[in-house]
């Protein structure tokens, strides 16, 4: 995994009349891609995304057709492998973000649309998304890390693959101190659009539901606690 420090902050998360003030207590570690369809079997020994349609199979592509519950097996056996190993220190562990540290990690310190500003005609540098993957005859995932990054150096955080954030859904956004979400839902929460997505469903502040089941255009990338 490589990944990125994301600084303890304060931002303005969600947009329109549906702002919530956060404070992220905590620095943490992000991945800087998505993760990979090759990193996902090395852990996980599964391939969910095999015989599916509009797959491009690759060891860089990132990893789709993943469920919620599979990003949080991943996430308990990859604490486990680097814990034997000596790679994770203290009380570290790999999760998902939660929705709050997602955006704000997505924003970047920015507070427009997109991480690089209001500017829809952009998108394409920064994303994969349906102008330049589905109404270009590539119906797939594509590897990550061949856009332009954010300016905290993360890469496809708008488009290419949804990312399932660890929040149930709820229709209000949870702001305050360090929010984790609803105690319980039907749907988890996930973010930042795909290959599929027009550059509406691409911006920063959009959130979406599926099942925590649910398969299809749906991928993750992991996040790491520091040590106290």
């Amino acid at each position: 995994m490589e990944l990125i420090e994301i600084p303890a902050g304060n931002f303005r998360m969600g947009e329109g009349n549906r702002v919530v003030a956060v404070s992220l207590t905590k620095p943490f570690l992000l991945g800087q891609y998505e993760v990979t369809q090759g990193q996902f079997k090395k852990v996980m020994d599964l391939e969910p995304w095999l015989n599916k349609s509009d797959v491009q199979i690759g060891e860089d592509n990132a990893a789709s057709w993943v469920s919620w519950k599979e990003t949080t097996d991943f996430c308990k056996k990859l604490t486990e492998i680097e814990r034997k190993d000596g790679t994770l220190k203290g009380n570290e562990e790999y999760r998902l973000p939660t929705e709050a540290e997602w955006e704000y990690a997505c924003r970047a310190g920015t507070t427009t649309a997109f991480s690089f500003g209001d500017d829809e005609s952009k998108l394409g540098d920064y994303a994969w998304f349906d102008r330049n993957t589905f109404y270009a005859g590539e119906k797939y995932a594509h590897k990550v890390g061949f856009k332009k990054p954010n300016p905290w150096g993360l890469y496809d955080m708008h488009g290419n693959v949804w990312e399932w954030c660890s929040d149930w859904f709820s229709g209000n956004l949870s702001g305050g101190v360090d929010p984790v979400g609803p105690g319980g839902g039907s749907g988890r929460i996930i973010r930042g659009g795909g290959w599929k997505s027009d550059s509406v469903l691409c911006r920063s502040a959009l959130r979406n539901e599926f099942g925590p089941l649910d398969r299809g255009v749906l991928g993750f990338r992991v996040a790491r606690s520091q040590s106290e």
